[in-house]
């Protein structure tokens, strides 16, 4: 099956790592494209390209402030990839709990040089 286009897909969006950068760096608050430039060192129109991508695919939202447009993380499109992580939480949680069952045997059971 081929892979859905970068712009309709928040798990095709966020694949690229240059906007995982830029949602990081946007996850401190709202902020301005040149903000993103210089913070990032990355060329502007590279900048943009990756914002209007990620606000197509609704993981950020634009305002205007005059002439400046000031992008911000929106929380509500991160949540199709939330729900998808936390499938895995109780996995995690079950490995977690096994994990440190199997620690405290060890340690109540003692080194071979303690005995």
């Amino acid at each position: 099956m081929p892979r859905a286009a970068t712009t309709t897909d928040v798990f095709n969006a966020v694949a690229e790592p240059l906007r995982r950068r830029i949602l990081d760096f946007l996850a401190r608050g709202e902020q301005p494209v040149n903000a993103v430039v210089d913070s990032l060192r990355l060329c502007q129109p590279q900048v943009s390209k990756h914002l209007g991508v990620l606000k197509q695919v609704g993981l950020v939202s634009v305002r205007g402030n005059g002439r400046q447009r000031l992008y911000r993380v929106n929380a509500e499109g991160l949540k199709p990839i939330h729900d998808w992580v936390m499938a895995y939480e109780k996995l995690w949680a079950d490995r977690l709990d096994r994990l440190d069952d199997y620690l405290q045997r060890l340690q109540s059971e003692g080194t071979p040089d303690d005995r």
